[in-house]
């Protein structure tokens, strides 16, 4: 059978920066083996695909998998699906619509302006709050996985621990830009610092407060290579977690907060990551993750 795909990077406005994904499109005869061998096809950090609602009021289901595994919810696949889907049903014409996506992770409210030929904005609702979940080791073992020194990690009153908006994060503040750049995977140790979690999701999420550009807030790594990540240019889904990492300490006053994550520009794919987040009562109430995405490829897969 004859399926249409398409590639997007996602959280930039320029093609071959971001995130790329990649969106199969007529999926509803695909199995989960026959996925997850796409997915490991295309080999990027995650492959999502798209099949009709279970409720009518909604726009689409998806599922979204890596090259090892499937995940329930993530950022910049649902960022770029859904500035696709809008570029479809709006055949490229400038403008703004809403709709909601079906994730495992539970309903998702999206908003997507098109901006252009092949190119949008989306930003989307956290289905979930983000929480603390968890403790990290000692800061000797988290160095030690990421191949830095002791006094690297930690700034302010930023330390480390564990975050979750669906999937689980080890969000690791580091001292300044400098460290984060001399930050990775460590081999054995990186396993024994972010060893396996319930759902086998080791990673690290390392970020500074000195961003290349004064205009956004921190700067960020994220190495996930038990999921056939090593790094990944622009992590979603670690933004929703991190907001409760920011709720945490930096101490928001009630309102409107929304600030800028760089993430990417190690790997020569720089990303802009926005979060929004809404706080009443010095309680988090809503998280929103928002970016670019363009349109770079499209196809049809013979499987």
């Amino acid at each position: 059978m004859s399926r249409r795909f398409y590639t997007l990077d996602v959280f930039t406005g320029q093609a071959l920066a971001g995130n790329p994904l990649a969106v199969v499109l007529d999926s509803a005869d695909l199995d989960d083996r026959r996925m997850q061998a796409i997915a490991l096809e295309f080999n990027l950090s995650e492959t999502v695909f798209v099949t009709g609602p279970a409720s009518a009021d909604h726009k689409a289901s998806i599922r979204i998998f890596t090259p090892g595994r499937e995940v329930p919810f993530a950022g910049h696949p649902t960022v770029g699906t859904a500035v696709l889907l809008g570029l479809l049903d709006q055949q490229q014409q400038p403008g703004p619509m809403a709709f909601v996506l079906e994730e495992k992770i539970g309903l998702v409210p999206c908003s997507v302006t098109v901006s252009g030929e092949g190119r949008g904005h989306a930003t989307f609702t956290l289905p979930r709050l983000p929480e603390r979940i968890g403790r990290l080791p000692d800061k000797a073992t988290l160095a030690a996985g990421l191949g830095l020194k002791e006094d690297d990690i930690g700034f302010g009153t930023h330390q480390p621990a564990i975050y979750s908006a669906g999937n689980p994060f080890r969000c690791v503040p580091l001292r300044n830009r400098e460290a984060v750049t001399r930050a990775h995977p460590n081999g054995e140790a990186f396993a024994r610092a972010f060893g396996e979690p319930d759902d086998g999701f080791t990673n690290a999420f390392v970020y500074c407060a000195e961003p290349l550009d004064p205009a956004h807030a921190f700067h960020a790594r994220m190495f996930a290579p038990g999921v056939g990540v090593p790094e990944d240019p622009a992590t979603g889904s670690a933004a929703a977690a991190f907001a409760a990492a920011f709720m945490d300490f930096e101490k928001p006053e009630d309102g409107q907060h929304t600030f800028v994550i760089e993430q990417g520009d190690a790997m020569g794919r720089p990303s802009r990551i926005t979060v929004s987040l809404t706080v009443a009562g010095s309680r988090l109430r809503q998280v929103r993750i928002g970016g670019e995405a363009v349109v770079v490829s499209e196809g049809t897969l013979r499987v």
